[in-house]
């Protein structure tokens, strides 16, 4: 399925692709192979696999998958599959310009070089809990800097004491409705002010603060991606007790996944230009529309002449959708 999404990206020849980098749970309350107990929100201690993934935020589809057991920690074998997937989309756009963004658990020295090296433009979500110094470098803050309505900010050239190099720290304060309820422990390394929630996001980006904040908070959008594999394809399925063949029936998830955003590809135009966010080009429907709309259509199939043919009831408007991919797909074929 990957050399699909790359050769859908060659003939979009977009000047700008962003990969966004996550793992996502997927439990099961019995036992099968390479399944271990993990961190689960959810659900505590159930045994669950902890697959990586590569999005492509301007299709909206998934370009690779590293299938992991729950127990291992986010940033496990991320580098080599971080570096893959770039050199993927630079030998299928190699004039484009690439992007990545990521959460904290892959904020390390070895990543961000990495990603340096490749001249790859990046942002990545800093953890309080590994850098005290952060948490007194915002409560000592007393300039903040208008960003939004909700939001300031200030910025550092800063560097972990392990590191060789001084990075862009965008610090942001946003005003939080909420009481804070996490453990009262993580006030060693948290920072807190009633009315206001804190993160740091480091940047190599040269956009101002308000556009590089902006730019990452995109990355939510994966979630979406997400969602829809786990409720429309079944992606939370564990569906054998062997690691071949709960990994297979991952990827026909994703490869089924692919081909419904394939399928809305080429049969529409784009509906965005670039933004901030970086948010899919496209407005997709989720596959259970695409079912109801196409798949789930009361029919039979006959032989007037000799010739097999669908029956339908008359609807004009499905007919037209219906020949209207038909068409499409005969072009893109």
């Amino acid at each position: 399925q990957q050399h699909l999404v790359l050769e859908r990206l060659s003939l979009l020849a977009l000047p700008r692709i962003t990969l966004d980098f996550d793992g996502s749970v997927i439990g099961t309350g019995r036992f099968a192979e390479g399944t271990a107990v993990g961190f689960n929100r959810k659900k505590k201690g159930q045994r669950s696999y902890y697959p990586l993934f590569c999005t492509l935020a301007q299709t909206g589809q998934v370009l690779a998958v590293l299938h992991r057991s729950g127990n291992v920690h986010d940033s496990n074998g991320a580098q080599p599959f971080i570096l893959r997937c770039v050199e993927l989309i630079k030998q299928a756009l190699p004039g484009s310009i690439i992007e990545v963004r990521m959460d904290g658990a892959f904020f390390s020295d070895t990543i961000v070089n990495a990603l340096d090296q490749e001249k790859i433009e990046y942002t990545i979500s800093v953890p309080f809990e590994r850098f005290a110094q952060l948490k007194a470098m915002i409560e000592n803050r007393r300039r903040w800097y208008h960003l939004d309505q909700q939001q300031d900010y200030f910025e550092s050239s800063w560097k972990p004491k392990a590191w060789d190099r001084r990075h862009r720290f965008v610090f942001v304060r946003q005003q939080a409705k909420v009481q804070y309820k996490e453990p009262v422990q993580l006030d060693l390394f948290i920072p807190y002010e009633y009315g206001y929630a804190f993160k740091v996001v480091l940047t190599n980006k040269t956009l101002s603060a308000a556009k590089a904040v902006a730019f990452h908070n995109g990355r939510g959008s994966q979630e979406g991606i997400f969602a829809e594999l786990k409720s429309q394809n079944a992606l939370s399925y564990v569906p054998t007790r062997t690691w071949r063949g709960n990994q297979v029936y991952l990827l026909s998830a994703v490869m089924a996944h692919n081909l419904s955003r394939e399928l809305q590809l080429i049969a529409t135009p784009p509906t965005r230009s670039t933004q901030e966010k970086r948010p899919a080009l496209w407005r997709f429907q989720q596959l259970s529309t695409i079912r109801q709309r196409i798949i789930q259509r009361a029919g039979r199939l006959i032989r007037p002449q000799g010739r097999l043919t669908l029956s339908m009831s008359a609807n004009e408007s499905v007919q037209n959708e219906l020949l209207h991919y038909l068409e499409q797909i005969e072009k893109a074929a």
